[in-house]
C-alpha cells in the first residue's frame, strides 16, 4: 500500500505546484488518512519540500481500526503535550525552506489559522481548497473492495434483525441491536448513527430512535450502514409488521421502489449529477409527493458517509466509473409514516454490467 499513498500524495503535490504550493498541510483526519494510511487523533500530515511528515500529538496506537501509517512516511512526535501538530507541521515546511503554504481552509478553525501566522509569519497561506476530497470522488479496487465487505456486513446484520420477534421491541434497543451486530461481524462499527423508525416515524430521514414500541401494521424502516477499514457503506430497507400490509402501505412501497430503480438505472459513467436526481425525483413528483421530498436522491461514500458527489437537483458534474454513490428515495406521510429504499453502489460502465449493487437484501415488501 506505500506506493498507494505515494501516488496519491504525489497527485496532490503536483496539484499544489500547479497553483503555486510546494508544501501543503492536510489536517481533515478522513483526508489524512486517505494519504497516510492512517489519522492518528490531532495528526496532520505535511506535504513538505524536501520531505512529508506525519505529525502526531502522540505516538500512533497499533489498533487495526485505526489504520496503519504508510511505512514510507516519516512520523514526527511533538515533544511535549498540548501542543498543536497544525502549527508544528507549519514550523516544519518553514524550516525545510518553504515559502508557501497550501491549508484546508474548510476545516481549520480561525483560532488555528492565526495561531499558523504568528508561528510562520513569513509563510504565505494559501487555500488547498477541497483538493484532496476531489482525489477521493473516483475509488480504486481495494477501496471499493473495502466497502463491498462492509455492506456485507450490513446486510447480514439486517437479515438477523429480521428473523427474530419485532413487535413490542423499541426503535432504540433495535438500532443497539443491530450496531451490536455489526462489530460481531467484524465491522469496526457502525457507518453513523444506526436509524429505526417504526409506525408515524417511518419514512423519515435521518430519524433519531426513540422508545416507541413496534406494533402490528407498522411500517418499519430501517437504515444503518458498516465501517470497514476506515471505508463506510450505507443501506436503508422498509418493512411491513405483523400483517399483510394495507392497500396504502403497498401503493407507496410500490412508488419509492420505482423511483429508487430509476435511480439506480441512471447512474453510468457521465451521467450528470443532477439527471440521476431527476431520474428519481420525477416518479415521486409526478405522484403528487413534491413537497417534502429529501434535497438529495444520493451521495458518494468511502472513508465519510457523504461524500461527493451529491446528487442533487442544482449539483454540477458528471459521474465517472469507479464512483460509488447512494440511491435514496423517500416519502414521509406525517402522522401516518412512510417508506425509505437505500442502497450502495458503484458506478460501472455498461460494458462491465452496469452500476455495482453492494447492499443486496431483499426490496420486496416483506411482512414481518
Amino acid at each position: 500500500m506505500s506506493e498507494v499513498y505515494a501516488t496519491r500524495r504525489s497527485r496532490l503535490r503536483d496539484r499544489c505546484q500547479a497553483s503555486g504550493s510546494a508544501t501543503a498541510l492536510i489536517s481533515r483526519p478522513a483526508n489524512v488518512r486517505y494519504l497516510a494510511g492512517a489519522a492518528p487523533h490531532g495528526s496532520v500530515l505535511l506535504l513538505g519540500k524536501t520531505e512529508d511528515l506525519l505529525v502526531c500529538a502522540e505516538p500512533p496506537d497499533d489498533r487495526p481500526t485505526e489504520g496503519r501509517p504508510d511505512e514510507a512516511l516519516r512520523i514526527h512526535t511533538l515533544p511535549s503535550a498540548g501542543g498543536d501538530p497544525a502549527v508544528a507541521a507549519a514550523d516544519l515546511a518553514a524550516a525545510q525552506g518553504g515559502v508557501s503554504l497550501a491549508v484546508e481552509e474548510h476545516h481549520l478553525t480561525v483560532a488555528r489559522h492565526r495561531a499558523i501566522r504568528s508561528v510562520v509569519p513569513r509563510l504565505r497561506l494559501a487555500d488547498l481548497g477541497g483538493a484532496v476530497e476531489q482525489l477521493r470522488v473516483v475509488k480504486d479496487e481495494e477501496e471499493i473492495s473495502c466497502l463491498r465487505i462492509g455492506a456485507e456486513i450490513a446486510d447480514q446484520a439486517l437479515g438477523e434483525l429480521l428473523e427474530s420477534i419485532l413487535v413490542g421491541r423499541t426503535e432504540r434497543h433495535l438500532a443497539l441491536e443491530l450496531e451490536r451486530r455489526l462489530v460481531d461481524h467484524g465491522a469496526d462499527g457502525p457507518a453513523f448513527r444506526t436509524s429505526v423508525a417504526t409506525g408515524p416515524n417511518a419514512g423519515r430521514r435521518a430519524h433519531r430512535p426513540t422508545d416507541r414500541r413496534v406494533e402490528e401494521g407498522d411500517f418499519l424502516s430501517v437504515c444503518l450502514g458498516a465501517t470497514y477499514r476506515g471505508y463506510r457503506c450505507e443501506i436503508g430497507r422498509t418493512f411491513v409488521i405483523g400483517t399483510s400490509p394495507a392497500d396504502w402501505q403497498i401503493e407507496l412501497y410500490d412508488l419509492v421502489f420505482a423511483a429508487q430503480r430509476a435511480g439506480r438505472e441512471a447512474l453510468a459513467p457521465g451521467a450528470a449529477y443532477r439527471d440521476v436526481d431527476r431520474a428519481a425525483r420525477q416518479v415521486l413528483d409526478s405522484a403528487g409527493y413534491a413537497q417534502g421530498l429529501p434535497a438529495l436522491t444520493g451521495h458518494g461514500v468511502g472513508l465519510e458517509i457523504d461524500e461527493d458527489p451529491q446528487l442533487a437537483p442544482a449539483a454540477m458534474g458528471k459521474l465517472d466509473a469507479c464512483v460509488p454513490v447512494t440511491v435514496e428515495p423517500g416519502v414521509h406521510l406525517p402522522g401516518r409514516g412512510g417508506v425509505r429504499i437505500d442502497d450502495t453502489l458503484v458506478v460501472r460502465p455498461e460494458a462491465d454490467g452496469g452500476p455495482e449493487l453492494l447492499t443486496i437484501t431483499t426490496k420486496e415488501l416483506l411482512a414481518l
